[in-house]
C-alpha cells in the first residue's frame, strides 16, 4: 500500500507531539535515507536484536523471508540495500506476513521498499518477505532500525548479506553501523558540580539568581568558554525533567537554536533542537556535540558539552560568534524522555550577547521589564492610592471638615488627588502588556478581559464625578449610590484580576508569595475598614448617651469628637504604613524575578 500524500504532515506532527513510542503509526518515510528516528538523542551502540533470512542466495524475482527478533520493541524500520554501497537507495520491495504488525512504505522511487510498524504495541518478532528486483546488485544486505522506547533505539542494525549465484562474497568489511556511530558521541559522568570562579574572566556566565553558586540547589547556571575553534558549554539547575537553553534573534520563541539536557530514567540525554513558533522543540536526528558529560544529584541536573563555533553542515545551528538573546528554561519530562512545556517563564537576557566575546557574568529575568512595570503600577494604584482614597472619603469627612486646601475641604482634595493618581497609573499600566505582546494575548486566560473591565470602570468613575449634583440636590443621593457601587465594583474586580495576573508565567512571582500577600492585603484592608466602622458606631452611641444626659453637652461632645478624630488619624497612619509594607514586599519580589 503506498503512503498517502499526507504522510509528510503526519510525520512532522509525530516529531512534535509523538508519544513515548516515537512514530506510533510507523509512517516514517522522511527517515528513508538516514533510518534515524526523529527522537533526538543518540542511538545505542550494541544491538540487542537480530535479523535472519531463510536463504543466502537469490535470483531476480525470488522471495526471501526476513525476520527481526529480540527483546520487546515498539517500532522498527527495515530496508534492503546494496551491501557495497550502504548509503545508497533501498533495493527491491517487500510483502507483508502480518498486516496487523507491519506496513509497507515507499522510499525514493521504489514502491514498497521499506517496512515499519503499524502501532507502538510491543512485539518480539516480525516477519516480512523481500522480493528481489530484476536489476538487483550482486550483494544485498538487510538493515533495521529498532525503537525500544522513545529515546532508546538502534540505527542500521546490520543483517545477513544475500548474493546472486556464482558471485563471490564481499571481501570488504561491513560498515552498516558507521552512520550510527557518527551520530553518537562518547558520554561521561561529571564527578563534581560546576564552578563559577572563572565567570567574567574566562567564562561567559548567566546565573539566576544573580551571583548564585552552581553548587546550590536553587541556582540556574549557564556558561560558555571559548577554546580555539569551539565553545565548551556548561548548564545546571534544579530540575527532575529537563534543562534547555536557546539562542534567539529576539525575545520570542520561534526560529531558535536550542540545546536540551533531558533526564530519562536517571540518565541524561543531550540533544540539539530547533524551535518553530511556540511548538514543542523539533529534536535533531543528528548531533553536532562532543565531549558530553552529565550529573544528576539531589534534584540538580548538570550537563556539559562542546560544539564548534561554525557548523555549516547543520543548517539549524547558529554561528556562535554573533550576538543573540539567550533563553534558559526548565520543565518536566516523561519516563520516556518526552518533554513538556516549561511551567514558568524562561529566563531571558535583557539584551543581545556574544558568548565568544569578552567574558561576562550576567543575570537575566524570567519576567519582561514591561510586564514588571505593569504589575508594579497596578499594585501601587489599587493597593495603595485607591485604598487610602476610599478610607479618607469614608471616614475623614468630619475629621477634616474645617480644614481646607486650595479652596476645597481637605478630605475631598486628598481623595480627588489619590483617585486621579489611580486613573493615571492604571491607564499607563494598561497599555504596557499590549506594547509587549504587540496585541491581544490569547495565553492569559480571564486576566485581560477583567483588566479591560477595570479600565472601563476606572475611566467612567471620574467622568461620572464630573457631573456630580450639588450637595442638597434631589439626585445627589442617587449619584452617591452609583459612585459608591461603581468604585466598589472596580476595586473588587481589580483585586480578582491581580490574583489571576500573579499566577501568569510572564510575571512568575513565587507561588506562595502571591497568594498569601494578596490574601494578607485583603484581610488588612477589610480589618481596618471594620475597625473604623465599629469605632464610628461606638462614637455615635457615646454622643447619643451624652445628649440624653443633658450634662456638659458641649464639652462632652467636643471631647468625644477629639478622641474619635485622634483615633482615626492613628489608624490611618498605621494603615498607610501597612500598605507601604505590602507595596515594598511586592516591588522586591518583582525586582528579584
Amino acid at each position: 500500500m503506498e503512503l498517502p500524500s499526507l504522510a509528510v504532515a503526519i510525520w512532522v506532527f509525530a516529531c512534535f507531539c509523538g508519544p513515548v513510542g516515537g512514530y506510533p503509526n510507523g509512517k516514517v518515510r522522511e527517515a528513508c535515507t538516514s533510518m534515524i528516528p526523529c527522537h533526538g538523542g543518540s542511538p545505542q551502540l550494541l544491538p540487542q536484536h537480530t535479523i535472519t533470512v531463510n536463504g543466502t542466495e537469490f535470483k531476480p524475482g525470488d522471495n526471501i523471508e526476513v525476520s527481526l527478533s529480540g527483546p520487546d520493541f515498539e517500532g522498527f524500520f527495515i530496508q534492503a540495500r546494496d551491501a557495497e554501497h550502504l548509503d545508497g537507495p533501498a533495493v527491491g520491495s517487500f510483502m507483508l506476513a502480518d498486516r496487523r504488525l507491519s506496513q509497507l512504505l515507499t522510499c525514493g522511487r521504489t514502491k514498497n521498499s521499506a517496512v515499519s510498524q503499524t502501532s507502538k504495541t510491543k512485539k518480539k518478532r516480525v516477519k516480512v518477505y523481500w522480493i528481489a528486483p530484476g536489476d538487483a546488485p550482486k550483494h544485498v544486505q538487510f538493515l533495521a532500525t529498532v525503537v525500544k522506547k522513545y529515546r532508546t533505539f538502534w540505527v542500521k542494525i546490520p543483517g545477513p548479506i544475500v548474493s546472486q549465484p556464482d558471485v563471490l562474497s564481499p571481501t570488504t568489511p561491513l560498515h552498516a553501523t558507521s552512520e550510527a556511530v557518527s551520530t553518537s558521541y562518547p558520554v561521561s559522568y561529571l564527578s563534581k558540580p560546576f564552578s563559577a570562579s572563572s565567570c567574567g574572566s574566562m567564562k561567559f556566565c548567566i546565573r539566576n539568581p544573580s551571583n548564585c553558586d552552581p553548587e546550590s540547589a536553587s541556582c540556574f547556571f549557564l556558561s560558555f568558554q571559548k577554546e580555539e575553534g569551539s565553545v565548551f558549554i556548561e548548564m545546571s539547575g534544579p530540575s527532575e525533567g529537563y534543562l534547555a537553553f536557546a539562542l534567539s534573534h529576539d525575545q520570542w520563541m520561534g526560529g531558535d537554536d536550542a540545546y536540551l539536557c533531558v533526564n530519562e530514567d536517571h540518565r541524561v540525554h543531550v540533544s540539539t533542537a530547533h524551535l518553530t513558533g511556540r511548538s514543542r522543540p523539533l529534536l535533531d536526528s543528528e548531533n553536532a556535540l562532543e565531549d558530553v558529560s552529565w550529573r544528576l544529584v539531589d534534584g540538580v541536573l548538570q550537563c556539559s558539552f562542546r560544539r564548534s563555533i561554525y557548523l555549516p553542515a547543520y543548517k539549524e545551528r547558529f554561528n556562535l560568534d554573533a550576538s543573540y538573546y539567550i533563553f534558559l528554561a526548565d520543565g518536566e519530562a516523561s519516563e520516556g524522555g518526552l518533554i513538556y512545556k516549561h511551567h514558568r517563564q524562561p529566563l531571558i537576557t535583557d539584551g543581545l550577547y556574544n558568548v565568544t566575546g569578552p567574558p561576562q557574568d550576567i543575570g537575566g529575568s524570567r519576567s519582561p521589564q514591561l510586564i514588571k512595570a505593569h504589575g508594579a503600577l497596578m499594585f501601587v494604584a489599587w493597593i495603595t492610592t485607591v485604598s487610602i482614597g476610599v478610607i479618607v472619603a469614608r471616614f475623614f469627612k468630619p475629621v477634616w471638615a474645617h480644614s481646607f486646601l486650595f479652596g476645597k475641604e481637605m478630605w475631598f482634595q486628598v481623595h480627588r488627588v489619590l483617585m486621579l493618581t489611580t486613573v493615571l497609573l492604571t491607564s499607563i499600566s494598561f497599555v504596557l502588556p499590549f506594547i509587549y505582546r504587540g496585541g491581544w494575548s490569547q495565553q492569559a486566560g480571564f486576566h485581560p478581559y477583567l483588566g479591560c473591565a477595570v479600565m472601563a470602570l476606572t475611566i467612567f468613575q471620574p467622568l461620572m464625578a464630573g457631573f456630580r449634583p450639588s450637595r442638597h440636590a434631589p439626585r445627589r443621593q442617587l449619584f452617591n449610590w452609583f459612585h459608591w457601587s461603581t468604585g466598589t465594583t472596580a476595586r473588587i474586580l481589580a483585586v480578582v484580576t491581580m490574583f489571576l495576573g500573579m499566577d501568569l508565567p510572564a510575571l512568575d512571582l513565587p507561588d506562595s508569595w502571591d497568594t498569601y500577600t494578596m490574601i494578607g492585603f485583603v484581610a488588612w484592608h477589610v480589618g481596618i475598614d471594620v475597625l473604623l466602622e465599629i469605632h464610628s458606631y461606638c462614637l455615635i452611641r457615646k454622643v447619643e448617651v451624652i445628649e440624653d444626659d443633658r450634662v456638659q453637652i458641649l464639652q462632652s461632645l467636643t471631647s468625644a469628637e477629639a478622641e474619635g478624630h485622634l483615633f482615626k488619624q492613628v489608624v490611618l497612619t498605621i494603615y498607610i504604613c501597612g500598605n507601604i509594607v505590602f507595596l515594598v514586599a511586592f516591588l522586591l519580589a518583582v525586582h528579584k524575578i
